[in-house]
């Protein structure tokens, strides 16, 4: 596959088959020598945690911690596909390490929607995972329930009202496993999924690492409502800041979270973390204030 075709956008069928099943994997876009260099770039403690812990790491603010992984959240054979699914106008909402640790029995993540972390006034948003080593059934890949996106914001929430992490509404995926795919590319490789996505994974058995970089991206006109602001959120990533607000039709219940005590919403209003701050000034961005 020539380096012109990979930096180019997605096909009318990729197009098409993502917003049909809610997810695309495209395998081959990072050669080994990139994917090296990324596995180099991983040295900060946040990242090395998940060979000591028995759950999945989330290590947020990458991009802040390694030039690599801002390079690669702005790198056009990514970027030229989210325009093919979002439009030209593209702000990063965080970044981050999935690892998974080499526990039998432990690891993996609930079963969830992304947007119900962190709701937006439109759910343009679509997160991508750089294969870091190979996903397979053995090692706690992902899973998705294909088609599940079209369900809309699903309940997160207990009785009381608080944000639990995990879709409540388990007839989704129990009443039609049929819908359950593995999501498998290879190091080097992609998964792109939409925001409303039932997603999850279970443990890594296999005694061998599965990481990815994430990189949860939002079409520009999509203003963060709730949860925290991370120091790479509302990065530009491509086109213009266009100061304009897109609203879906509908109600959104926000994540009362215990996280911020004495915030339950979190600190969104503000919209922008101090390292996308410090890089949108250096590239003649406006910034919020």
């Amino acid at each position: 596959m020539s380096q012109e075709h990979l930096q180019m956008g997605l096909s009318q069928a990729e197009v098409e088959q993502f917003w049909a099943d809610g997810f695309l994997v495209v395998d081959g876009l990072f050669s080994n020598e990139e994917v090296g260099v990324l596995k180099q770039a991983c040295t900060a403690p946040e990242d090395q945690q998940w060979e000591q812990v028995d759950h999945t790491v989330h290590s947020l603010e990458l991009t802040v911690r390694h030039p690599a992984f801002l390079d690669l959240a702005r790198d056009p054979r990514i970027v030229n596909r989210l325009i093919s699914l979002i439009g030209p106008d593209i702000q990063l909402q965080h970044s981050k390490l999935a690892a998974q640790p080499r526990q039998k029995k432990k690891g993996g993540f609930h079963w969830h929607q992304d947007f119900a972390f962190f709701p937006h006034s439109n759910t343009d948003l679509v997160a991508v995972m750089v294969m870091l080593d190979d996903a397979t059934t053995d090692n706690g890949c992902m899973h998705m329930v294909r088609g599940s996106h079209e369900s809309g914001l699903l309940n997160h929430m207990d009785a009381a009202g608080i944000f639990k992490g995990a879709c409540q509404e388990t007839q989704v995926w129990e009443a039609a496993p049929e819908r359950i795919v593995p999501i498998t590319p290879r190091a080097g490789g992609i998964s792109m999924h939409h925001c409303l996505m039932v997603h999850g994974s279970g443990p890594n058995p296999s005694g061998k690492p599965r990481r990815g970089t994430v990189f949860q991206y939002r079409a520009d006109d999509a203003l963060q409502m709730a949860d925290g602001v991370w120091k790479d959120t509302g990065m530009m990533i491509s086109g213009q800041r266009r100061e304009h607000i897109r609203c879906d039709a509908g109600l959104i219940r926000l994540p009362k979270s215990q996280r911020y005590p004495d915030r339950p919403f979190g600190d969104a209003w503000h919209q922008e973390g101090d390292f996308a701050r410090q890089i949108n000034e250096e590239n003649g961005f406006l910034h919020f204030e």
